[in-house]
C-alpha cells in the first residue's frame, strides 16, 4: 500500500470511452492531449495514462503514428512517468492495441486482465444529438460487445513487451481478474511489485459500492500480500468517492477525463488538472503526501524516463 504515506496519483487524460459530444473539455488533438497531460502533472499526477485520438473526429486511434505526435512533447514537458494503453478501444484486436507500447517501450503500459461485457450503450440516450456520426453507433454497439482479453491475449501482450523493461498497470474490473493475474504470477510471467488498478462502476464489471471496494482489496491482499501496490478508479460520479475510500485504506488513486467527465455534482471538469487537484485535496486532507514521479518510480520499480523509446 502507500509507501511512507505517499500516494501515487495516476491521471488518465482522454481514454476511448467518452466521445467529443459529452464534454467540450475532452482532449482530442495532440496539442490538447499534450497540454492536458502536462497540466495534470503540474497539479500532482505522478503517472500519465495515455490514449490517442483522431484529431479531426475524436475517434480512438491506436496507431503508433498517433502517439508519436504527443509522447516526445509530454516527456520533454514533465518528469511524470508515462503509461501507454494496450487496452486501446474494445473494438480493436490485441495486435493493434499492443503496437504503441511495443514500439515506444514506455515505463508503464496498461493491461486488462480479463474478457468482459463492456456496456456504454446507456450513455447514448443522454444526448439528443451528436457532433460526429460515429459516436452514437459505437455506443449502441456495446449492447452486444464482449471486450476480449483472453489468457492468450494477455500472454501475447506480456511476451511482446517482455524485453522492453515496461511494467504493467494491471486493470482489474472484477474479482476474477485478480485471480487471472495470480495465474500469471504463479507461472512466473510477471514480477512484483504488481501495480493493480481496480476499476469500479463500469457496466459489466464490479460495482461502485463501498463493500465492492473493500472486497477487491481483501481479495488482492489475500492473493498478493505485500507484493502489490493497489490503485483504484471510479467511473463517472463514483470517481472521487471511491478515491477517498481507497486513499483512507492506504491505496493509490487514478482520476482523469477517461474515467469521469465531472468535478462535482453536475459540474463538468474543465481540465484533467481539476480532478487531480480534487484528489490531491482528499489525500492531503487525510494527512498523507502526494507521491512525486520519482517516488512512483521507486515504489513501482520503474526503469526511468531515460530508458523509453521516444
Amino acid at each position: 500500500m502507500a509507501v511512507d504515506g505517499k500516494v501515487i496519483i495516476t491521471c488518465a487524460i482522454t481514454g476511448a470511452i467518452h466521445t467529443p459530444t459529452m464534454s467540450p473539455y475532452l482532449p482530442i488533438t495532440p496539442d490538447e492531449i499534450t497540454r492536458e497531460a502536462i497540466g495534470a502533472a503540474e497539479a500532482g499526477a505522478a503517472i500519465l495514462h495515455l490514449h490517442a485520438r483522431d484529431p479531426e473526429t475524436g475517434k480512438p486511434d491506436q496507431t503508433p503514428e498517433a502517439f508519436a505526435r504527443f509522447l516526445p512533447r509530454i516527456k520533454q514537458g514533465t518528469n511524470a512517468a508515462i503509461n501507454v494503453t494496450t487496452g486501446g478501444s474494445p473494438f480493436m484486436k490485441v495486435e493493434e492495441r499492443v503496437r504503441p507500447a511495443a514500439e515506444f517501450k514506455p515505463e508503464v503500459a496498461s493491461l486488462n486482465m480479463g474478457s468482459m461485457n463492456f456496456g456504454l450503450f446507456h450513455l447514448a440516450d443522454r444526448y439528443p444529438e451528436f457532433k460526429f456520426d460515429w459516436e452514437k453507433p459505437q455506443l449502441e454497439a456495446t449492447r452486444d460487445l464482449v471486450f476480449r482479453n483472453t489468457f492468450k491475449d494477455i500472454e501475447y501482450i506480456l511476451q511482446t513487451c517482455y524485453d522492453n523493461g515496461t511494467r504493467f498497470e494491471f486493470e482489474c474490473y472484477d474479482i476474477s481478474h485478480l485471480y487471472n493475474l495470480n495465474h500469471f504470477v504463479q507461472r512466473g510471467l510477471v514480477k512484483p511489485p504488481y501495480f493493480i488498478q481496480s476499476v469500479f462502476g463500469l457496466l459489466g464489471g464490479i460495482g461502485p459500492h463501498p463493500e465492492d471496494v473493500a472486497h477487491m482489496k481483501r481479495t488482492a491482499d489475500r492473493l498478493f500480500g505485500s507484493d502489490y501496490q493497489w490503485s483504484v478508479l471510479g467511473a463517472g460520479s463514483a470517481q472521487l468517492r471511491i478515491a477517498a475510500q481507497a486513499a483512507a485504506l492506504g491505496g493509490n488513486v487514478r482520476v482523469g477525463l477517461e474515467d469521469s467527465l465531472w468535478a462535482g455534482k453536475g459540474k463538468l471538469a474543465t481540465s484533467n488538472a481539476d480532478q487531480v487537484t480534487l484528489a490531491r485535496k482528499i489525500i492531503e486532507g487525510l494527512g498523507m503526501q502526494v507521491a512525486t514521479p520519482d517516488d512512483a518510480r521507486q515504489i513501482l520499480s520503474l526503469k526511468g524516463g531515460d530508458k523509453v523509446g521516444f
